[in-house]
């Protein structure tokens, strides 16, 4: 199949041609406002399914939403027609195609010529009005408030907020290239004449500004974000996309002393933390047990020997590990416990406790196995 898409270099433009080529489709024409004229003539005489996400939504005056909107739309047409190509052609429109102002007074006169062309020519034509996008490879500050938010926040700068209580519909580009490649394998979600995103979200202004502050605090409180909650997950894939070049490292505390070092990595509130715990040869770090905590230790590099004792009993018990063969053990309530590296070298250990440390209520209590 030779897919056409203009406005290829766009956001959507982008992200929809990144995935019809992890798809397997190969003959791709790429149309955008730098590509040679007279390729589009050629494209359209061989494409097999058309994506129309060309469009001017920032335009220098209000004429050149007519031109850019209506006046391509009706050029490119025009060549369907001429060349008797029956491609379906699926358009991208806007939700402000509905409202009495110059950008929607424009995406509404394409979709009526798109509408009028298939009827008279019997083309297919998927017409989606979609609300406002985030993800990836948008352009900051220019006609995404997510991206502005996200790219200023990032980059530490200030970002406007008129009015907290605005709120916004919102689609994922995953989800809307997801739909646009159904409509190609014709299952598209058609509702009336129109097809439609299946997935959307609303938020209020405010409250998406101070999520995006929450995911920039993170790297200093090592909290995650709600991932079981599915925009904020988009969100925050979309946010870290913005962060500049030098900034995708960023330093953790360490608490180094004369046996090795412990390191926090990750707290959350409903699913404990994560820490990496690095012991020096000859070393035993613990021998302490607790009430209600439980832990689970992965060695990842270096050997060695965990012991528990049940506080009311004399009985040892043993599990040697290793990084050569990668074994979980869980740490019980009840039981006082220690690791000891038995090698020559830094023993690496993986550590998560079902509750982040409270120095208030640490639930420990010093005891040698």
């Amino acid at each position: 199949m030779k897919i056409l898409v203009t406005g290829a270099k766009g956001f959507v433009g982008k992200n929809l041609i990144a995935e019809l080529r992890n798809r397997g489709y190969k003959e791709i024409f790429e149309y955008d406002k730098d590509t040679d004229k007279n390729l589009l003539e050629e494209y359209v005489k061989e494409c097999d399914f058309v994506y129309h996400l060309a469009g001017v939504n920032r335009p220098q005056s209000e004429e050149e939403y007519m031109q850019g909107n209506f006046g391509f739309t009706s050029e490119l047409l025009g060549l369907l027609k001429k060349y008797n190509n029956k491609s379906p052609i699926l358009v991208s429109s806007s939700i402000q195609a509905a409202l009495d102002n110059p950008y929607g007074r424009s995406k509404k006169a394409a979709e009526d010529l798109v509408f009028a062309f298939g009827r008279e020519n019997g083309n297919k034509t998927l017409i989606y009005r979609l609300p406002n996008l985030f993800g990836k490879w948008c352009r900051p500050n220019y006609n995404s408030v997510v991206a502005t938010f996200c790219y200023n926040i990032a980059n530490d700068l200030p970002i406007k907020i008129n009015d907290p209580n605005v709120v916004l519909t919102l689609a994922y580009i995953d989800d809307v290239v997801e739909e646009f490649i159904n409509a190609l394998e014709e299952k598209e979600n058609r509702v009336g004449d129109f097809c439609e995103i299946r997935k959307t979200y609303k938020i209020k202004l405010g409250d998406l500004a101070d999520l995006i502050y929450s995911f920039k605090k993170s790297r200093e409180d090592l909290s995650i974000p709600d991932m079981s909650d599915e925009f904020t997950k988009k969100l925050y894939s979309t946010y870290l996309s913005y962060l500049p070049k030098d900034k995708f490292g960023y330093d953790l505390k360490m608490n180094v002393d004369n046996r090795g070092s412990f390191t926090e990595f990750i707290r959350t509130p409903d699913r404990g933390q994560v820490s990496v715990n690095v012991i020096k040869p000859g070393i035993t770090k613990g021998n302490h047990w607790h009430h209600t905590k439980t832990e689970k230790f992965l060695v990842v590099s270096g050997r060695g020997v965990i012991r528990f004792r049940n506080i009311h009993s004399d009985e040892v018990i043993e599990y040697y590990v290793s990084g050569d063969k990668l074994q979980v053990v869980d740490i019980p309530p009840g039981y006082t416990h220690n690791i000891q590296n038995l090698g020559d070298t830094d023993m690496v250990v993986v550590m998560w406790a079902n509750e982040p440390f409270d120095k208030e209520k640490p639930d420990t209590y010093y005891l040698e196995v």
